[in-house]
């Protein structure tokens, strides 16, 4: 007589998904990609005291705010993360962050390459993906082009990202985001927080 015996399968935790690398290597331009296609992940909005850019829409590309209203956030302890950004502040809403996790979906941030390796101290189980460029050179080009700094915050920027690059191992996965193939580049992040919610040991992250 033949016994079935059930498998007891994980049910898949939400994952803390950080999106990081260089300045200049597209951060914005593939999350962007992520939410035109509608995949169905948390992306958190990060607060900001730069001034808005035209095209951005307060809540939806930043929360903008004054230098003493983020003053507010770190003395009331609201952040999960912050720091100076060329000049300006920029953190991470501990509260949006504890309410998408706790609503079972996926959150991704979208952080600089300092604030992804704090996030990995207060939560280790955090999934950490490198955007990178083929070369460096292609690094500093795609910097150039942009031509929305000045010619001393621009050297500040290169230099910058140079430095960033050097910290790739700190992360889990490294993806190349190739000029005119945005869509692998989602692709490949959908792939890796696929199978990170097949692991036999899931990550249990906790904040």
């Amino acid at each position: 007589m033949s016994s079935e015996h059930n498998f007891d399968l994980p049910h898949p935790k939400p994952l803390l998904i950080v999106i990081s690398g260089p300045s200049g290597v597209g951060k914005d331009t593939v999350l962007q990609r992520m939410k035109e296609r509608g995949l169905p992940f948390h992306f958190v909005v990060t607060a900001t005291t730069r001034p808005k850019r035209p095209n951005e829409v307060h809540g939806r590309d930043y929360i903008f705010v004054s230098k003493e209203e983020f003053a507010g956030m770190i003395e009331a302890d609201e952040l999960i993360e912050y720091a100076i950004v060329y000049g300006d502040y920029k953190g991470i809403p501990k509260q949006q962050v504890r309410e998408a996790l706790a609503s079972g979906k996926d959150v991704i941030l979208r952080i600089d390459v300092q604030g992804a390796e704090t996030i990995r101290k207060l939560a280790p189980e955090a999934l950490l993906i490198f955007l990178t460029t083929e070369t460096e050179e292609e690094l500093v080009r795609r910097l150039e082009t942009r031509k929305t700094e000045t010619l001393e915050e621009l050297k500040l920027r290169i230099a910058t990202a140079r430095k960033e690059l050097q910290r790739i191992a700190a992360f889990d996965y490294v993806i190349l985001n190739n000029d005119f193939h945005l869509d692998s580049t989602v692709d490949s992040i959908r792939a890796i927080i696929d199978a990170e919610h097949h692991r036999v040991n899931p990550r249990q992250v906790t904040l």
